[in-house]
């Protein structure tokens, strides 16, 4: 599990890279993962320092941090 949700993270940094801040739900449908996992991933992104996560739930917007 633990490399699916690393492959995640990479994707979800792509994605970030080319749409810029984004919300979870554009984040899912985008690149077509689990909430689950895109949840573990951005997670793991935010402990890196790599994203920054604000706002509220369920309207938590997503950037990379740069």
């Amino acid at each position: 599990m633990i490399t699916e949700i690393g492959i995640t993270a990479g994707d979800i940094w792509h994605y970030l890279d080319g749409h810029g801040k984004s919300s979870l739900f554009q984040i899912e449908r985008g690149i077509d993962t689990a909430r689950d996992r895109v949840l573990m991933s951005i997670g793991w992104l935010a402990r890196e320092g790599h994203v920054i996560v604000e706002g509220t739930s369920p309207d938590y917007q997503v950037s990379l941090r740069r």
